[in-house]
C-alpha cells in the first residue's frame, strides 16, 4: 500500500495547490589521506571489510559481507552465513573514481544514496555521502528504527553514515602500500 502523501499548502495568495513536504537529505563527509583512485577503489572493493554489519545490516548476526557490483545496474547486497543475499540497492550511476549513485532499499520506501569522491590535494580526498528521497516516506516511516532507534526523525541515519564513513577511512588508510 503506498505511503500517505503529506503536503504543505503554498503560501502564495490565491494558490490552492498543495506541494510535497520537503525533507532535507542527510549529508556527511570525511577526508582520507591517499590518492583519488586508491580511495575510490578501496572504498568499493573492501566495503565488506569496513562496513559495520553489526548493527547496520538486514541479516543482523547472519550478515557476513557486503558487495558492490562495479557497473551501472550492478547490485549492492549483503551475503549471509548460509550464502543468502539481501539487496541493499542497485547502481544507477557508476562514474569511477568520482562518484556512484544507488537506490537504497533499506528504508520503508526506496531512497537514494550518492557517494562522491573529490581531491582536495594530491593526497587528500573528501568522501561525501548524500542520502535523499525522504519525502517518499510518511511521518510514521521516518520514525521507524533503523540500526539505531528513531530512524530519520531522530538523526539515526545521519549518525549511521558518519560511523560508516569513519570505518572506511581506517581501512583505506591502513591499506596504503
Amino acid at each position: 500500500m503506498p505511503a500517505e502523501r503529506e503536503t504543505n499548502q503554498s503560501t502564495r495568495p490565491g494558490s490552492d495547490s498543495a506541494l510535497p513536504l520537503r525533507r532535507p537529505p542527510i549529508r556527511q563527509s570525511t577526508t582520507v589521506r591517499s590518492d583519488l583512485d586508491h580511495v575510490f577503489t578501496t572504498f568499493v572493493r573492501t566495503i565488506g571489510v569496513w562496513w559495520p554489519l553489526q548493527p547496520m545490516s538486514i541479516g543482523g548476526d547472519r550478515a557476513r559481507s557486503v558487495t558492490i557490483e562495479e557497473h551501472t545496474g550492478g547490485r549492492v547486497y549483503e551475503t549471509w552465513d548460509d550464502g543468502t543475499t539481501a539487496d541493499w540497492g542497485q547502481l544507477e550511476v557508476w562514474e569511477p573514481p568520482s562518484r556512484f549513485v544507488m537506490t537504497w532499499l533499506n528504508t520503508p520506501e526506496p531512497t537514494e544514496v550518492e557517494l562522491a569522491f573529490s581531491a582536495l590535494g594530491p593526497a587528500l580526498i573528501r568522501v561525501s555521502v548524500e542520502h535523499r528521497g525522504w519525502e517518499r516516506l510518511s511521518e510514521e516511516q521516518l520514525r521507524e528504527d533503523c540500526a539505531a532507534p528513531g530512524g530519520y526523525s531522530s538523526g539515526a541515519y545521519s549518525g549511521g553514515w558518519a560511523t560508516a564513513l569513519a570505518a572506511s577511512v581506517a581501512v583505506i588508510e591502513s591499506s596504503l602500500t
